[in-house]
């Protein structure tokens, strides 16, 4: 029997408290972690590079990407996604982060639900805990810990590009099949795997 999953999650418009901002020309204070708007202000800022953003190559099938450095010892990704590719349902684990789109539009369908880290396989969703967005270029957005959420290039015809970020760099990835309220986890993946 699935576990009932009903409490709701902070809301999404809002970005979840982070740790102190990092030294960095202008701030005083030591090297710590990035904020969820550091990373907030990483991914627009990169976006904005025209000549990065050309510069990725785009599969016609498939999503491609490009690791990058990001601020304060955060993990960044520069993503291509070929017309009607996605990611499936996963969570980011410990990770928060931030992403943007700099070309065409990404869709995200979220939950706005916090799950329990571990000790679950089948998870039963309570009404009204599904979002969704569509982030078109220019978009960003900043999520918590353990959001768990699909992104989704929905045009037919047109290529997307984003930018991603998130600190601490990623420890895992759980993905996730949905079946109406049903979550099930079906795979736990590691930086290894996607390096």
């Amino acid at each position: 029997m699935p576990q009932r999953v009903s409490t709701p999650a902070p809301s999404s418009a809002s970005v979840p408290p982070s740790p102190p901002l990092p030294a960095v020309a202008g701030r005083s204070g030591g090297s710590s972690a990035p904020t969820a708007a550091d990373l907030l202000d990483f991914v627009r800022r990169t976006a904005a590079d025209t000549e990065l953003i050309d510069s990725l190559p785009l599969d016609p099938e498939g999503r491609t990407w490009v690791r990058l450095d990001g601020p304060g010892g955060s993990e960044a990704w520069l993503i291509g996604w070929a017309p009607g590719t996605g990611t499936g349902w996963h969570d980011h684990a410990e990770s928060y982060g931030a992403f943007t789109t700099a070309r065409g539009t990404l869709k995200e369908n979220s939950l706005a639900v916090r799950l329990p880290a571990s000790g679950w396989k089948t998870l039963e969703l309570a009404d009204g805990v599904d979002r969704e967005r569509r982030l078109t270029a220019g978009r960003a957005r900043a999520f918590g810990q353990h959001h768990v959420h699909e992104v989704l290039n929905e045009s037919r015809e047109t290529h997307a590009v984003s930018v991603h970020a998130y600190y601490p760099p990623l420890p895992l990835l759980r993905r996730f099949s949905r079946s109406g309220a049903v979550l099930r986890l079906e795979q736990v993946e590691r930086p290894e795997d996607w390096q």
